[in-house]
Formats: structure tokens, sequence, C-alpha cells
């Protein structure tokens, strides 16, 4: 005989699997404005790949970011956001390196691992909305990812935090159903990225 045994949905409404909040207050817990990477799966591109291919797999993908991932060893380098595309950064690298944009690549302009601020899970799972939007205003980034420590030490990310995000589930009126679909993972970026970020919002009708 199974172990497993089935039973019946006494609920009439259930949850849409990996909705997001459509409002958010600042007391609520701070993982209900995180991107989850166990509920939705993060983009990648390799970071050998052209700077607009990368955009383009971005804009294909419904997403502003993407991990850059070394092929060869299956392992996550650094991160690339459209911020990072099409602000100064492949102009400043052309000019350094004396070639074309075509030949731009993401490992070229990526922020790489050492550069990138984390934050552990078990922090955000004690924190609220409005310690997040904090921290955000006190750390010059659009995004932090977060991380979960296993048992052996090692860090995994977990998901992804976007003060584009927070900002606005924070300025948008709660609706009837209080839940979006959305899904994706968030940028990390400067100040600059940041000031471009409500422009971009009012351009995409996708989540940010």
């Amino acid at each position: 005989m199974s172990i497993l045994a089935l039973s019946a949905i006494t609920n009439t409404r259930l949850k849409i699997p990996g909705a997001e909040p459509w409002h958010a207050d600042p007391q609520d817990p701070a993982v209900s404005v995180m991107t989850d990477f166990r509920e939705h799966a993060s983009v990648t591109v390799a970071e050998t790949a052209k700077i607009d291919e990368a955009l383009e797999h971005m804009k294909h993908a419904g997403v502003r970011s993407a991990f850059a991932i070394d092929h060869q060893n299956r392992v996550v380098v650094g991160l690339i956001t459209a911020y990072d595309i099409t602000g100064e950064k492949p102009m400043q690298y052309m000019q350094s390196a004396a070639i074309p944009r075509r030949e731009v690549l993401v490992c070229d302009i990526m922020h790489t691992l050492s550069e990138l601020r984390v934050v552990d899970v078990k922090q955000i799972e004690r924190a609220t909305v409005a310690d997040v939007s904090k921290l955000f205003s006190e750390w010059p980034l659009t995004h932090i990812p977060v991380v979960e420590t296993h048992e052996d030490g090692e860090r995994h990310l977990r998901g992804l935090l976007s003060a584009a995000k927070v900002k606005r589930l924070l300025s948008t009126p709660g609706t009837q159903h209080g839940h979006k679909t959305a899904s994706g993972p968030e940028f990390v970026g400067t100040k600059v990225a940041q000031q471009h970020a409500g422009q971009m919002e009012t351009r995409r009708s996708s989540p940010a």
C-alpha cells in the first residue's frame, strides 16, 4: 500500500501559485517583496555573450537583469542589467579597450560577485518591508541579491530585492484581489540607474 494519501480541498479559493503582491504595507514581511528563486526561475546569460544579445534576451524574458554564468563550470560569476547595457558602461569600455560596441561582452561590464552586496535570507525572514526600504536608502544600489547559507557554510542565491519594486509596491494602492502575477529577477545598479527606474517602469507593462 502506498504511503501517500489523497485528500479533498475544502477551500473554495486558492492563491495563484507564484503570484506576487500588488501592494505592500511597511510592516508587511520583507519576504513578500523578495523575488524568491524557489518560485521563480532566474534568467541567465553567458558571460561571453555580446551585451546587445544579452539585452534582447532579457527583453524576450520580460526582465531587466540576468545572472552571468560560466557555461563550462556551470556557475554564476556576476550580474548584468539593462541599466548597465543602456548606460555609460559600454562606451567607457569601448574607449578604454579601443573596440566597437558589437565586441563588448557581458563580462566586460557586468557586476562581478565581489562587487555585489548581499543579505542573508534569515535576516529577510525577520525583517519588514520598511526595513528593506531603509536598507536601499542607506546603500547606492537598485537591487540586492539574497543568499542562503547551507549547513556546510556555502552560500547559494535564494532571491533578489529591488528598490524600484519596493517603492512601487509601497506606493500602489491595494486592490480587491490583492495580487498580481509576476516573475523574474530584479536589477543591481548604481544611483544613476535608480534615476532611470521610474522612466522604465512607465514604459513597461511587465513588473520590475
